[in-house]
């Protein structure tokens, strides 16, 4: 009998990346029944991912009641927490409690957990935006450092290898990206690919904070700041990103050709 992989956020991007590409890997198929847990099974998305095979399961991350039912008989969990939605931290330790504990109560063997490093111990408690200026355009961004980027398609590229040999993996923390780029780099590989004529520059703070409201500008300005100080994943991201990529058996798409398959930009 197949061991259980269930997979929360089934129709959002990481959880539904994650279940559209593992329908095109036998070789996890051949050992885990797949199933997806979403609040809302009338979505087309939901639909669409039971047609192809998925088993669906109603879930709610705040109502823990509803998350042993949805993982009952679970052998694996793949989940994340949703900061955005509320913008509180409690209600998001809420989710992860709620999740784990309803993991654990279902009996899984193993929980792959997405989540942001851990900022607080990296620095010891201490986005981009694209303009139209004068007919050209401007690439405005609030850090300097290289930073990663991942395509999110290519989420299950990367939970492939912990599946397949949890063991070896078991406490192991494998880098959500395909490379560090500057600022530099992302305008210039964007300018190669598309012939358009981008400049980088520096946001502003009105530029940095519009359409974006006050309690999760506060949020964003902090990490921005963390970035530039500590850098994504810490002194160490570099080589940890060298290792994760060499435990995949299915490279990670670059940015040029994340650019050139989602022409045309502008």
């Amino acid at each position: 009998m197949s061991k259980v992989l269930t997979v929360f956020g089934a129709t959002g991007l990481q959880g539904g990346s994650l279940l559209h590409y593992l329908l095109k890997r036998p070789d996890v198929l051949n050992i885990y029944r797949l199933r997806g847990i979403t609040r809302d099974l009338s979505k087309p998305a939901a639909i669409a991912l039971k047609e192809a095979g998925v088993e669906m399961l109603q879930g709610d991350m705040d109502n823990e009641a509803s998350l042993s039912a949805a993982l009952a008989g679970s052998t694996a969990v793949f989940s994340m927490t949703n900061f955005w939605e509320k913008a509180s931290a409690e209600s998001e330790v809420a989710q992860g409690k709620a999740i784990a504990n309803a993991a654990v109560g279902a009996g899984a063997e193993l929980i792959v957990w997405s989540s942001l490093p851990n900022m607080t111990a990296m620095s010891n408690d201490d986005d981009p935006h694209v303009q139209a200026e004068a007919g050209e355009l401007v690439f405005r961004l609030t850090w300097s450092k290289p930073c990663p980027m991942i395509e999110i398609a290519d989420t299950g590229k990367f939970i492939v290898p912990i599946l397949l040999n949890p063991n070896k993996y078991n406490g192991k923390r494998f880098i959500g990206a395909t490379a560090f780029y500057s600022p530099a780099e992302l305008v210039e590989t964007w300018k190669k690919v598309t012939g358009k004529e981008i400049k980088l520059g520096q946001a502003s703070d009105e530029a940095w904070g519009q359409n974006i409201p006050p309690e999760i500008m506060e949020v964003l300005k902090d990490s921005s700041g963390l970035i530039e100080d500590y850098r994504y994943y810490g002194p160490s991201g570099q080589e940890d990103l060298e290792w994760t990529l060499a435990q995949m058996d299915d490279p990670p798409t670059t940015w040029a050709k994340f650019v050139e398959a989602n022409e045309p930009w502008f």
